[in-house]
């Protein structure tokens, strides 16, 4: 074990160096213009304003929570809690320190060529990747030598997990009130009221939304991400250590066997991102998807090989529930494509050149109305399919190895993750290139690759999103039973010691396990609500700033006079640190008020809820939003009128309404189901 457990440690050294290696590249390239230069420095400065103000607030939530597990627990949790949230906090401002400085040097390489500035992107979007991964990894494993790896020390290691998965929560909700805020802005009053471009130097609130693209794409996703990536990768670890209680060397292979996983993971991928080259701007899209394709495939066969030499395996050959070697190596594979194929059925529902975009586009020739109608109709619609593949998934890694398999499944998912966050994050960097050389007033040609660049963006981000889902659906139900398996342990063992305790039961007809299904079903459409309404606030008081600078600052509309920027900055930054802190409470809260009231059984029935409808609600928000950006793309590329026509003022107000959805609420779920199966497992014996 302590071999493999070096191992990693010295492959996530080794993704952090090479990480910064390639930032070293990128600083390296040209800034371009003077005025290039000057817009890219609003966008850093009001990136970093947002993350100090909201790292400030999370320092004192983080120490406040550490000295009440210290107290009520374990030190050795709160130890890993501290350290957890640091690595999360730390990877999400690498990667938007990283991406707001690729921007303009992508927007200076686009003048020239496509090539250049593909590289670049995508360089700073593995930069975060490579961060994400190598932290993550790092933490587990050095925990794993302090705290050991049998079933008690990796309880404690969750505390590592608890530490990513609430700054995560509270980045992805926060981030995305910000951004949605300013582009909600930007758009309604820019676009659809004043009739001017989008990315037009004389909007106030376009900095705001370059800065928003940062703080929850960039900053949000890989918190997010990073949280579903240690939560995945340390349930595995735990079950297979709870699995093989009676056998020492058995449970050190399944132990070990998630760490390596992730460890080949991080080889794979980084030799994935060479090749991600094009120079035709209609193979951007396959040049990244090759990358991971590319990726994937390598890890099979690398994994096939460390499997054989691991041996691990479940039960005993010939009795019932025994596993075998390969019938864990197979658990991994389905893992891993299963969410390669979630992410092309995302990208089925959301990409501008597929069937349901396109009809969204063209029900918003007659309006607003239909628009809604139908993009609302697209997102439930959308559930139907990954649901059922993650049920295959679900069906075919339990008949392999049990509840093992699946939580193995989703760490086969997040291996290469390396490279998926490296596709997804390089979306941002391409948005914001594109609003650089609007703003810049560049060669119309540079706006073209830019967008080009954007446009495959769009759908890589909305198959992060689906990767993200399959994966906290996984890892969540990973930890669920986890979660069930522990309390049948502490009920046990408290009865062993003499003490009155409850049954733990998930029976449907126990009235305590249906109290917590309602109340947790309902949690996710809440804890929506207020996402959507905390955005609504904030974008209303954006709305407000913005005309009020149209209105007051004379000659800003005729290109004659500056907006003010800063104060757009100022008030989705206000909005977001304020508004993120109710919901944030809600999903740490409501398990521990649950499981003090009811007890295990119905905190169970609250995690199980929850995972159901959260998982529906994350893929209906995210899909549907998703659809309702590129109708309003399609429709700008010229389809129904194309820019200024009324089908594309009715896109417009359809994007808006998604942009909640997709960017706010719809993530924020992928966390909120997790979150609160962490916090129930690690306070769990105070609920007895």
């Amino acid at each position: 074990m302590i071999f493999w457990t070096i191992l990693s440690i010295v492959i996530a050294i080794g993704a952090l160096v090479y990480a910064k290696t390639l930032f070293g590249k990128i600083m390296a390239e040209d800034e371009g213009t003077d005025d290039m230069k000057k817009i890219a420095r609003h966008i850093q400065d009001g990136a970093m304003a947002f993350l100090k103000t909201e790292y400030r607030l999370l320092v004192v939530f983080v120490l406040v929570v550490a000295v009440v597990m210290g107290f009520a627990l374990d030190w050795r949790k709160a130890v890993a809690f501290v350290c957890g949230a640091f690595a999360s906090a730390l990877a999400g401002w690498i990667g938007m320190h990283t991406a707001t400085r690729a921007a303009v040097r992508t927007t200076q390489a686009a003048r020239t060529g496509l090539a250049k500035a593909l590289d670049i992107a995508f360089s700073s979007g593995t930069v975060m990747g490579l961060c994400v991964v190598g932290l993550g990894l790092f933490g587990i494993a050095i925990f794993s030598v302090f705290y050991g790896t049998s079933a008690e020390g990796i309880e404690n290691v969750l505390g590592f997990s608890f530490g990513a998965s609430s700054i995560a929560l509270f980045a992805r909700v926060g981030g995305g009130i910000f951004t949605k805020a300013a582009d909600v802005g930007a758009d309604l009053v820019g676009k659809v009221e004043a009739g001017i471009p989008e990315d037009d130097p004389r909007n106030p609130a376009v900095i705001a939304d370059n800065v928003g693209d940062n703080v929850g794409d960039v900053a949000g996703m890989g918190a997010d991400l990073f949280e579903s990536y240690v939560g995945s990768i340390i349930a595995t670890m735990l079950l297979g250590a709870t699995v093989a209680l009676d056998n020492a060397s058995q449970a050190a292979a399944l132990v070990a066997y998630p760490l390596v996983l992730a460890a080949l993971g991080i080889g794979a991928s980084i030799l994935g991102t060479f090749q991600v080259k094009t120079q035709d701007e209609s193979k951007l899209g396959a040049a990244l998807f090759r990358g991971l394709f590319s990726a994937s495939i390598l890890l099979v066969v690398v994994m096939f090989l460390i499997t054989l030499v691991i041996g691990p395996s479940i039960g005993t050959e010939g009795q019932d529930g025994y596993a075998g070697k390969f019938d864990i190596f197979f658990s991994v594979v389905i893992g891993l494509f299963l969410g390669v194929i979630i992410g092309k059925v995302t990208e089925y529902y959301t990409s501008e050149k597929m069937g349901p975009a396109q009809q969204i586009a063209k029900q918003s020739e007659t309006g607003s109305a239909t628009n809604i109608i139908h993009g609302l109709a697209t997102g439930m619609a959308s559930t139907w399919l990954p649901i059922v593949l993650i049920a295959a998934g679900i069906w075919g890694t339990y008949s392999m190895a049990g509840i093992y398999g699946i939580s193995l499944a989703a760490v086969g998912m997040l291996s290469t993750l390396g490279i998926s966050l490296g596709i997804d994050a390089y979306g941002p960097v391409a948005d914001n290139a594109g609003g650089l050389a609007e703003m810049a007033g560049l060669d119309p040609e540079v706006r073209k690759r830019t967008d080009a660049l954007d446009a495959t963006g769009n759908t890589t981000a909305a198959i992060g999103k689906g990767f993200a889902i399959g994966s906290a659906a996984l890892t969540a139900l990973a930890l669920f039973n986890s979660f069930s398996q522990l309390s049948h342990k502490l009920v046990g063992e408290a009865r062993a010691a003499g003490l009155v305790v409850k049954d733990f039961s998930l029976d449907i007809n126990n009235p305590e396990v249906m109290i917590g299904l309602f109340i947790g079903g309902m949690l996710p459409f809440f804890f929506s609500s207020l996402a959507m309404r905390a955005v609504g606030r904030a974008a209303n008081k954006m709305i407000e700033e913005v005309r009020r600078q149209f209105r007051d600052i004379k000659g800003l509309l005729q290109g004659e006079a500056d907006p003010d920027a800063a104060r757009c900055v100022e008030i989705a930054t206000k909005g977001a640190i304020k508004e993120m802190v109710a919901p944030g409470l809600l999903a740490i809260l409501s398990p521990i008020a649950i499981g003090l009231i009811f007890g295990p059984s119905a905190l169970g029935g609250l995690l199980a809820g929850a995972l159901v409808t959260g998982v529906m609600m994350a893929l209906f928000m995210a899909n549907a939003g998703g659809a309702w950006d590129n109708a309003k793309k399609f429709i700008e590329g010229g389809a129904h009128g194309g820019k200024g026509s009324d089908a594309h003022k009715a896109a417009v107000v359809g994007d808006t309404v998604g942009d909640p959805f997709k960017d706010t609420a719809g993530p924020s779920l992928n966390i909120l189901i997790k979150l609160m199966s962490i916090v129930s497992l690690v306070f769990l014996p105070l609920f007895l």
